[in-house]
């Protein structure tokens, strides 16, 4: 069983940056593909970026350019640092595990962009 636990997200300026982190139960998370998506309120769940075991990373178009998604084995924790951040960036974040072994989701931490 794996569990993750986000935190980092809260009420921004637009403009401004957050960090989100995402630290993983067990022992699989250096064997495991990680993910970050974001569901905002009326909309469907999207990708906003996943990253492999050996760190090839990948990004939603709306994410390219202002977000970086990295991990730390030792710490068994994502992030996502997202730079200037725009109203259409509110959503609850959320940290996915995938591929073999299972998915697994986080519960979500809510980002809120002011204008």
């Amino acid at each position: 069983q794996v569990q993750l636990v986000e935190s980092g997200g809260g009420l921004v300026q637009a403009g401004g940056s957050l960090r989100l982190s995402c630290v993983a139960s067990g022992n699989v998370f250096g064997a495991s593909s990680m993910a970050w998506y974001r569901q905002a309120p009326g909309k469907q769940r999207e990708l906003v970026a996943s990253i492999t075991p050996v760190g090839f990373t990948t990004y939603s178009d709306s994410a390219k350019g202002r977000f970086t998604i990295s991990r730390d084995g030792a710490k068994k924790t994502l992030y996502l640092q997202m730079n200037n951040l725009t109203s259409e960036d509110t959503a609850v974040y959320l940290c996915n595990r995938y591929g073999y072994g299972g998915t697994y989701w986080g519960q979500g931490t809510q980002v809120t962009v002011s204008p």
